[in-house]
């Protein structure tokens, strides 16, 4: 009997210092947090989210050469301002006129002033048959 008596009191003695342990590492755990609004709080500054979209609103101006290309990669969006260019498409199609409503097809003349659309990462842009300036927002390449 005292043997069980001593191995009840071991078991008790063991949950209450486990007890401890937890309750003392949640205390530690929260002095580690970092303060609201300080450095290392994961929140962002109203300052810092305005910053980052109004960097993914705005427009790149870009001056084309007669032969250069811009190749837009999934959901660029390009609008020819001034001079010429021709589509590039790819086996899956051309470049999505959101302006008129139409696919248009590699070798197709862009329309001046039109939103066109790259629907995928797969080469699709525009290549300048004269000096161009376009309007782009997302991310291209120019070759």
């Amino acid at each position: 009997m005292a043997g069980r008596k001593k191995g009840l009191i071991y078991a008790v003695l063991l949950v209450a210092v486990g007890a401890a342990l937890r309750w003392f590492g949640k205390g530690f755990a929260a002095s580690n947090m970092p303060l609201p609004g300080s450095e290392g709080d994961p929140l962002v500054t109203k300052a810092y989210v305005d910053s980052y979209v109004n960097s993914r609103l705005k427009m790149s101006v870009v001056e084309l050469a007669s032969g250069q290309t811009l190749i837009g990669y999934s959901g660029t969006e390009i609008i020819l301002r001034g001079g010429q260019a021709t589509v590039i498409d790819s086996e899956l199609g051309g470049l999505c006129d959101v302006t008129q409503g139409v696919d248009l097809g590699g070798g197709s003349a862009v329309p001046a002033n039109h939103l066109l659309l790259v629907p995928r990462d797969d080469g699709r842009g525009i290549k300048a048959t004269s000096d161009a300036i376009v309007m782009v927002r997302g991310e291209f390449t120019i070759k």
